[in-house]
């Protein structure tokens, strides 16, 4: 049990790392939606498949390129590429004309409705104990992100709903995978596919839309590689050992760690409303894993 509350907490903070590195790069450099989605999938696609043909390279019976791919199909998916790929696109597109606390209302609801609701049908259950605790994680969510929320236009709104469903469909197909490395490997392989169409329908459409600015550029190679190509392969190994509404909750701690790494990293504010909301935030998640 320790083991995976180690790995679910690694990856918690994979994912509040990428969400101030997409912040910092979209937020603060000129680099566009489009180009740092393709260098974050694609920079995280060669760096996994480097971990995943290292891991192959020390086990005898393993030594072909052959091999690699063959296991890369038969663990990972197109849906999963499809769904990473829906992810990635959207958040980066929905992020650029939304507030922070507005974006991630919308996506861990997006995230918690896909996820509990697939949970529940599948005959999950929570306890009363784990009601209260989600309940209690989820108005910890709201009073840390609702002050700086603002109504954003109906379709980024629709946009990074799409990206919470893709997101939380991704994550409930990691419950099947019988290699976490493969599979991340894989659907990142099947997503940077995918990004080749888009980048060819831009440079038709309008190529002085790309903007490789520099900053953006290290921000989205440090977003694919290791917040995403590494923290998401560590999810899919941890994903199989817990039920989904807890997969679900305990991704709400993803904003307050990415709260807590704006104070560390870029000296945002922190105040007595956000500590509250965090305990609040932490402790319900506490409710709901807790034996």
């Amino acid at each position: 049990m320790l083991k995976t509350l180690s790995l679910v907490a690694i990856a918690m903070f994979a994912f509040a790392a990428n969400s101030l590195l997409c912040r910092m790069a979209l937020a603060n450099s000129s680099i566009d939606p489009v180009s740092f989605t393709i260098l974050r999938i694609v920079s995280g696609a060669l760096a996994l498949l480097f971990l995943s043909l290292y891991s192959k390279r020390r086990k005898p019976q393993h030594h072909h390129t052959e091999g690699l791919l063959k296991d890369l199909k038969s663990n990972a998916s197109v849906f999963g590429g499809l769904s990473l790929f829906a992810y990635a696109i959207s958040f980066s597109y929905a992020y650029i004309s939304m507030s922070t606390g507005t974006g991630a209302l919308l996506l861990f609801g997006a995230v918690q409705l896909t996820m509990i609701s697939v949970g529940l049908l599948n005959g999950e259950r929570f306890k009363k104990r784990q009601w209260c605790g989600f309940a209690s994680a989820f108005t910890g969510l709201i009073i840390l992100l609702l002050p700086s929320a603002s109504a954003p236009s109906l379709l980024s709104g629709a946009v990074m709903v799409i990206a919470g469903i893709s997101w939380g469909i991704y994550s409930l197909l990691g419950k099947k995978s019988a290699s976490a490395l493969l599979s991340t490997s894989g659907n990142f392989v099947y997503a940077s596919l995918l990004c080749v169409p888009m980048l060819f329908v831009v440079l038709v459409g309008n190529a002085e839309y790309l903007d490789l600015n520099t900053t953006g550029v290290y921000y989205a190679l440090a977003s694919g590689v290791l917040a995403s190509g590494c923290g998401y392969a560590i999810w899919y190994s941890v994903l199989p050992l817990i039920k989904s509404t807890t997969a679900a909750t305990v991704q709400l701690s993803v904003p307050v760690l990415a709260t807590m790494m704006g104070w560390a990293v870029l000296g945002e504010q922190l105040n007595v409303q956000i500590l509250i909301a965090s305990l609040a935030t932490l402790g319900g998640i506490y409710l709901v894993i807790k034996k």
